[in-house]
Parts: structure tokens; C-alpha cells; sequence
């Protein structure tokens, strides 16, 4: 368990909170690139507990700013985005990607202001289909991390958002703990193919924990049959990421972004990707549209209730929430151990289903929460040592320590399996996974 303060470390990301300036050292992904069009609408965006809003300029180049218009606090949202620059409705200010205000129409042409006044702005990049955003103190940011999923070629890959209404933590600590996957996901009846899963077999794995400079190695050891064990290793890379190893008929590396939109609110970023060929396009038609009404790890084109253009990530309020028990069916509840449709459901309903932040203390935690436990260390010791000596996490400066792989390798019982599997965890783009999943 954690202590109530340490709870509080790790789940306020505000601008003056110990783990949001931990965060701001990093860049976040905000959006995917299609979510903003050349002279488009302007786009909401709540990040970190900051109000923003994104748009993409005349150029195509793509602008996070403060959503309050500096002249009078006007809403940025309802901007005109043309010739180059975001136009404020009201007096007409208009704003350019950097911040920078190039017109004031109602003011005298050589009013002194237009240089002196600027909207707050972050610097933003874009690779393969997702934009990030670089909200820290650096005046010249460090590189994009270097995340696999997106370095391969946007045909490799698949990626969908979702709001989740937890904080972030909730939601993370849910992937980093693969003893539930099997239970959770199981049926009652051992009717589906989740039944069929290795890690079925064997629900009390034993975890072996590793910390590495990104972050922390979680492996559980299961049995199969008496000469050999079943090893799965989940990945925590910081600040805010998880990977998860393949599973299934059709293998593929899957993770998320975890990132705090508030301290109660969270945006999932999910990416599925094969590293070295185009994604499978029958996976990608089911994670898109579901299957018989039913949900998988992504959240499918059906799963949205969409808000006004004023509430941040207006296209991605899932319309299964707490409010209604995210689709618990009784019937459901008949054939599988979770009565909620489809697998990131279930997950949610148990992050975020009795509250927003829960209190950790009031916990207990057994051997297989070892995944849990590590990676709250790893976390409250980087906050810590930023607020308290000034000393960043190493790959915050040197991203290539995130070219990480999750892995789920068969080898000999009680072998070693980061000597056995340390190759297959080395991230490559273009590398294949270079064992059988």
C-alpha cells in the first residue's frame, strides 16, 4: 500500500505538482494528426490540467496554445483558423503556431502591443499519424522518445484514444499487472479463446522484477507441463507507458500512453503494431469495429458519445462509463467472469469503477502485485529526486533506452529468462520478434 501522501505525490500533475513537473520533462503524446486539419476547426485539449487548444495552420504545421484569447480571455476554440494563424472570434486578435500575435485589428496598425503580446504555446512534432507535445522547462526540448510503435511505418501499426475517467495511475497500474488478465478476461463456462491462454493454465504465476535506466522488466513464470515455463515480460517505461508481449494467432506488440489530461481524467493511447510487416487488416477491421457487439483491447468506432467542441477531447468520451456500470449485461455475466462487453471494459470498470483517485492506503497487496509496487518506487524516487536535487531520469536525455520490447518466451524450467530473453526485448523497428509467440 501507499501512504495518503504518497498517493498525492504520484496522482497530481498540475504545473507546480512534483510528479507533473516530472512529467512536463518528457514529450507527451496529445492527439492523432487527423483529429486537426489545415485552416480546420480548432481542437479542445486538456493536458496535465492545463486548458489548450490545438490547430493546424495553413502550412500544416500544428499549434497547441492556451484556449483563452490573451486580449480578453475569449475561448480559442471558436477561432478562425485561416491565412496562417488562429483568429480569436471577438476582436479579431490573431495567434500564429509559436504563440507570436500577428494582427489586432481593432488597434492603431502601429500599436507596440502586437509585438509585446503572446498566447502561451508549446512546441509541438509529429510522427507517423500522432502529434506530441513538449510542455517542459528546456528552451530547446530533447528528442522524441524513441517508442517502436511509433517508428515503424504508420501500415504497421494501429493506434486509437479513449478518455478514461480515472487518474492515471489507476489505468496504468492495470498493465502492469498481468495476473489479472486471465481471470478478468476468463469465461465461466471455458467457452472462449482467452481460456486457451497460456497463462490460463497456471493463475498464480510467480514475478520476478527487474529495474532497468527506463524503467522496470515484469515477469511472471508459469508452468507448462513439468519441464518447461511460460514466460511473459510486461514493460513500465516512464513516465507514463506500458507494453504488453503477444499472445494470440495473429502476433502483435501492444502498449499504451497513459497520459494525465487531469488529475481524474485520463487519455489512453493504444498502439498494436507489428514490427517488421503491415499490420494484419482483419485485426485491424476488429479492433475498428468490434466483434458481435463486443469490445477488445481497443476501443472501436461504436464506443464514443461525442461532446461539445468546448469539452476537451470532445470525440473521445467513451458512452461506457460509471454511470452505467460500462454495459454490465447480467446475461453477459452468465457466460464470462466479467459482465461488461469486451476486454478494455472490464479493465476500466476495475480502474476506475468506484472512484477517481482511490485511496491506496487502505490496500493489501500480495506477491503478485510485484509489478505494482515497483513501478510506484521507480516513480515516487524520480519525483523526488526532481523536486528535491534537480536530477532527471536518464531517458529523459538519452530516448533510446525506450527501444524496449514486452516478450512472452517458452524456455527450459527455471532458466533464466533476461538471459534467455534479453535479444528478443532489444526494440528495433524492422526487426521481427525472432522467436515463435
Amino acid at each position: 500500500m501507499l501512504t495518503r501522501e504518497d498517493n498525492e505525490l504520484l496522482v497530481r500533475v498540475g504545473p507546480e505538482t512534483a510528479m507533473g513537473k516530472l512529467m512536463r520533462l518528457y514529450w507527451i503524446p496529445f492527439l492523432l494528426s487527423r483529429d486537426v486539419a489545415a485552416d480546420g476547426a480548432p481542437y479542445r485539449v486538456r493536458l496535465l490540467g492545463e486548458d489548450l487548444v490545438a490547430f493546424r495552420d495553413s502550412a500544416g504545421r500544428v499549434g497547441l496554445v492556451d484556449q483563452a484569447c490573451p486580449h480578453r480571455g475569449a475561448p480559442l476554440v471558436f477561432g478562425r483558423n485561416e491565412d496562417g494563424g488562429l483568429r480569436c472570434v471577438y476582436h479579431g486578435w490573431k495567434f500564429a503556431v509559436d504563440g507570436a500575435c500577428q494582427e489586432m485589428p481593432a488597434e492603431a496598425a502601429n500599436t507596440p502591443m502586437l509585438k509585446k503580446v503572446r498566447v502561451k504555446a508549446y512546441p509541438v512534432q509529429e510522427r507517423n499519424g500522432v502529434l506530441w507535445a513538449y510542455m517542459g522547462p528546456d528552451a530547446v526540448p530533447p528528442p522524441l522518445p524513441s517508442l517502436e510503435w511509433n517508428m515503424v511505418p504508420e501500415q504497421n501499426a494501429h493506434v486509437s484514444m479513449r478518455i478514461q475517467e480515472c487518474n492515471w495511475l489507476q489505468a496504468l497500474e492495470g498493465e502492469v499487472d498481468s495476473a489479472h488478465a486471465a481471470i478478468l478476461h476468463g469465461r465461466v463456462d471455458a467457452g472462449g479463446s482467452i481460456d486457451q491462454w497460456k497463462q490460463a493454465a497456471d493463475l498464480a504465476p510467480k514475478f520476478e522484477v527487474t529495474q532497468h535506466e527506463a524503467g522496470v522488466h515484469i515477469a511472471s513464470r508459469r508452468q507448462v507441463g513439468k519441464e518447461q515455463n511460460y514466460i511473459r515480460v510486461n514493460q513500465f517505461l516512464m513516465p507514463f507507458w506500458t507494453l504488453v508481449p503477444p499472445f494470440s494467432q495473429y502476433p502483435e506488440l501492444s502498449g499504451h500512453a497513459w497520459v494525465p489530461i487531469d488529475d481524474e481524467h485520463t487519455l489512453c493511447i493504444m498502439f498494436s503494431y507489428h514490427p517488421a510487416q503491415p499490420f494484419y487488416e482483419k485485426t485491424r477491421k476488429l479492433f475498428r469495429e468490434g466483434h458481435n457487439g463486443r469490445e477488445t483491447g481497443h476501443a472501436s468506432e461504436h464506443a464514443f458519445e461525442p461532446r461539445p467542441v468546448t469539452v476537451p477531447y470532445a470525440t473521445y468520451w467513451s458512452k461506457y462509463k460509471r454511470e452505467n456500470a460500462y454495459g454490465y449485461d447480467p446475461e453477459l455475466a452468465r457466460k464470462y467472469n466479467a459482465g461488461m462487453p469486451g476486454l478494455w471494459l472490464q479493465d476500466a470498470a476495475c480502474q476506475s469503477g468506484v472512484t477517481a483517485i482511490y485511496d491506496r492506503s487502505k490496500e493489501n497487496l500480495g506477491l503478485s502485485d510485484s509489478g505494482v509496487i515497483r513501478t510506484r518506487r521507480v516513480l515516487l524516487e524520480a519525483a523526488k529526486k526532481l523536486a528535491q536535487e534537480g536530477q532527471r531520469p536518464p531517458s529523459v536525455d538519452a530516448s533510446d533506452k525506450l527501444l524496449v520490447r514486452a516478450i512472452s518466451i517458452t524456455i527450459p524450467a527455471g532458466a533464466d529468462w533476461m538471459a534467455a530473453g534479453r535479444e528478443f526485448m532489444r526494440a528495433e523497428p524492422g526487426k521481427d520478434f525472432g522467436y515463435q509467440p
